[in-house]
């Protein structure tokens, strides 16, 4: 099985591909479409900010190798701000138009409670939906590694798969069809992060 991460100049590739390592799968960081259309699996990972990283992903392309690679049928997950991106719109940077492969917009964290800080970092138990087949053999509650200072607020409430707190509670998780994607990152989330992607690798 071959796994590509799609590399747009956003951060992190390295811990996803470290992470795939870990669990025996052979991946590439790659901005080659063609390499892309090849891969059994794609992730769609990243760390920054709305702006840049679309404009980066359109400039590369890698918008349209993403499109093609949902549209083929094969599995998709998005990381953090490749779940965001995936999205129609994000309030990020002054309002950013997002790729748009799922109907909804991303929003920024504005707790009433001062003691809950933005961005929201750290572990937090993360609640799957029942019977969601990236969860298996995870313990209901497991806490997750978060980074972020906004999240996603999908259109149809079946497309969520997955959900957490800070201040609210908000959509940690999303699926349709063959994409997924999760705002927490499930390479710095220790075992049972590596289960998850595990489970992605043999969904």
């Amino acid at each position: 099985m071959s796994v590509a991460i799609i590399d747009y100049e956003a951060g992190n590739l390295t811990s996803v591909q470290r992470a795939l390592t870990k669990l025996g799968a052979d991946s590439i960081i790659t901005a080659d479409p063609e390499a892309i259309a090849r891969a059994d699996r794609v992730i769609f990972p990243g760390v920054g900010a709305a702006a840049s990283c679309m404009g980066n992903l359109q400039r590369s392309g890698m918008d349209q190798a993403l499109r093609a690679a949902v549209a083929s049928g094969r599995p998709v997950l998005g990381i953090c701000v490749g779940m965001q991106l995936l999205l129609g719109h994000s309030a990020e940077d002054g309002g950013v138009d997002c790729v748009g492969l799922l109907p909804g917009q991303v929003r920024r964290f504005e707790p009433a409670d001062s003691s809950l800080k933005v961005p929201h970092m750290g572990w937090n138990p993360v609640r799957f939906a029942a019977g969601e087949p990236l969860a298996v053999g995870i313990e209901a509650g497991s806490a997750f590694y978060f980074v972020h200072s906004y999240y996603c607020q999908p259109e149809r409430s079946a497309d969520v798969m997955a959900w957490s707190d800070h201040g609210h509670e908000f959509c940690a998780g999303v699926r349709c069809d063959n994409l997924a994607a999760v705002q927490f990152h499930p390479e710095k989330s220790g075992p049972v992060g590596l289960k998850f992607l595990a489970n992605f690798l043999e969904a």
